[in-house]
């Protein structure tokens, strides 16, 4: 570890350097790349100097209690010992922790799908809840949702729906909502008082540019129709929603969403360009061959990540074992607790790694 990060102060002193030349503070567009890469080092760089610091003082103080002191200096010298090496735990934890991997896609935006699963018209209106409660936690974070696709239920709930959310961070929060959510509740429309389980899954995405996907236009074959949403006569007199099918995977992608034919065709490109990195990410990292499906499973009950229960007002996250109560609350989008916990488990678990 301490090789590594003499390795990364070396690399701060030399963009500092850098920056100081006059060649390069006359280049905006190089000052910039370097001032970024600069700020990314600066947080972990300040915590290894604290961290050589208080190893130095450390290791002097233990000089001085051993060159011979009187008992009074030696009580003081032994407190001081106590508090730095207390000092340097904290500090050697923080600087593996920030050591860990990084996520490639942390910062991108994302796309996420939630489908009702298991448990009919029930499951539809779950997965009504879930969007709303992702789309305030989102308006929370100061990000932007924009809907892709909703295919609905007709009692006010979703079969599907596709939406798009822009913000800093993004993909790093959503991740660990892939999978599958169960909910157990009395259904509006259970006149018994019965409670009824239901699924809904959720896939996140990340955005990918365009770049970085590259799509061969004759492998698509594009459909335009008359949009089944909302839309007053523009719906009816012009044909706005789009269909793309991607030839050689079968993916199929809508969007009907937007009134103008060129924004659905560009959200559904989109879509398309998502999921075939998720594929391609897949296959690269875990040579998963059941793609997307993996993320989501098959929505059966004995699948599920969380649970939600209202006569218990619990939700309880099946990874971690973590039970919180105050049901409403996170359903009105306050999920950073749960998602601060499972950040908290997967960094554990790269520790454990990292240290094996």
């Amino acid at each position: 570890m301490l090789n590594q990060l003499e390795r990364v102060e070396k690399r701060y002193q030399e963009l500092n350097r850098q920056m100081a030349m006059p060649e390069v503070a006359s280049d905006l567009k190089r000052l910039q790349t370097l001032a970024q890469e600069r700020a990314s080092l600066e947080g972990l760089v300040t915590r290894y100097r604290q961290y050589k610091a208080a190893s130095e003082s450390l290791e002097e103080t233990r000089e001085m209690l051993n060159g011979g002191l009187d008992e009074d200096m030696a009580t003081l010298a032994k407190q001081e010992i106590e508090s730095l090496e207390s000092n340097l735990d904290h500090l050697t934890k923080e600087l593996r922790l920030a050591l860990l991997p990084k996520d490639a896609n942390d910062k991108r935006d994302i796309i996420v799908e939630i489908r009702a699963g298991a448990g009919g018209d029930e499951a539809g209106l779950f997965a009504a809840d879930l969007f709303r409660m992702y789309s305030r936690y989102a308006q929370s974070k100061g990000w932007v949702t924009d809907i892709i696709n909703i295919n609905g239920s007709g009692i006010g709930g979703f079969k599907e729906v596709i939406f798009e959310i822009r913000g800093k961070g993004a993909f790093s929060r959503f991740k660990y909502e892939r999978g599958v959510h169960r909910v157990q509740r009395v259904p509006l429309t259970e006149s018994s008082g019965r409670i009824h389980t239901s699924t809904a899954t959720v896939a996140v995405l990340p955005q990918a540019d365009e770049v970085e996907v590259s799509i061969n236009p004759d492998d698509l074959k594009i459909d335009i129709f008359h949009s089944g949403g909302a839309g007053g006569q523009n719906v009816n007199k012009v044909a706005t929603a789009v269909r793309i099918t991607h030839l050689p995977t079968g993916m199929v992608t809508v969007c009907q969403d937007e009134r103008s034919q060129l924004r659905n065709k560009t959200k559904a490109m989109s879509v398309l360009r998502a999921r075939l990195l998720d594929v391609e990410q897949r296959k690269q990292e875990a040579a998963i061959t059941k793609q997307r499906r993996s993320q989501v499973g098959t929505g059966d009950r004995s699948e599920k990540i969380r649970t939600y229960n209202f006569p218990q007002d619990r939700v309880s996250d099946h990874r971690i074992g973590l039970t919180l109560h105050n049901l409403p609350r996170i359903l009105e989008g306050e999920l950073d607790e749960l998602i601060d916990a499972l950040a908290a488990h997967d960094q554990a678990k790269q520790l454990e790694g990292q240290l094996a």
